[in-house]
């Protein structure tokens, strides 16, 4: 379906506060973080993430709400989410999750006010396309991640453009708990995904609901069993998303 005008003027309107919020909020970030020589790393990453999300989920007409089947949230732990959808950017930010890192596509450090914020505060960039350096990457973060108690979040999916509603998952975040010992936390978010699907920027006004689920237990988990227990967690969210 064709965009209609207001959503062309609330998309654009969108990037626009987007990236001035950035580059407005950027400076305060490497200030507090000179000032307390990275102690309020996790402050600055928790809290000015939905500074920056909320609003423009409001210029776009998103209702967004949060549905936590666990509280407190896990502070060390593996969260995934589905991903579908050009919102998912802006709700995964609006979480606020605690202590949280993420991993993120290599090619968001070409606009160099992700590589400086991302850098500063310690997000885990890799090369999708190259599952080698990725895992290379990843492990190399993996004693940083572990001593400062840190969680991390990834989208299995990888990209939101993917082949039916709940993509195959890749084994990367998987691995990642199994290195680390944590627990993985699903996240499903209902709304993306008809708002604005993966292959268009475009959105429309609507509702959007992130059910945060209880943590599952990894402790089993290993190598031999990893494909049927990935595949477990997979039948979740299509269970949730109502696939057959």
């Amino acid at each position: 379906m064709k965009p209609t005008a207001e959503q062309y003027f609330r998309t654009i309107l969108s990037m626009i506060v987007f990236f001035l919020l950035l580059l407005l909020i950027t400076p305060i970030i490497l200030f507090l973080l000179i000032i307390s020589f990275g102690r309020l790393t996790n402050f600055i990453v928790e809290n000015f993430a939905p500074l920056i999300s909320r609003p423009i989920l409001w210029i776009l007409g998103i209702d967004f709400h949060i549905n936590k089947q666990v509280d407190p949230l896990p502070k060390q732990a593996v969260y995934i989410s589905n991903h579908s959808s050009t919102l998912d950017l802006f709700t995964i930010l609006a979480l606020g999750l605690p202590r949280i890192r993420f991993i993120a596509k290599w090619e968001l450090q070409y606009n160099p006010l992700f590589f400086i914020v991302g850098r500063l505060t310690g997000q885990v960039f890799i090369k999708r396309q190259k599952s080698k350096e990725a895992i290379e990457t990843l492990k190399k973060s993996y004693e940083r991640i572990q001593r400062d108690k840190l969680s991390i979040f990834a989208a299995p999916e990888g990209s939101r453009k993917h082949e039916g509603i709940i993509g195959e998952f890749k084994k990367g975040p998987f691995r990642s708990a199994l290195a680390l010992n944590y627990p993985i936390v699903p996240i499903y978010f209902e709304g993306n995904r008809e708002l604005s699907n993966g292959g268009s920027l475009f959105t429309r006004k609507g509702k959007c609901t992130a059910h945060i689920h209880p943590p599952i237990d990894t402790s089993d988990w290993n190598l031999d069993n990893l494909p049927e227990k990935i595949d477990e967690v997979r039948n979740r969210y299509k269970d949730w998303a109502g696939v057959t």
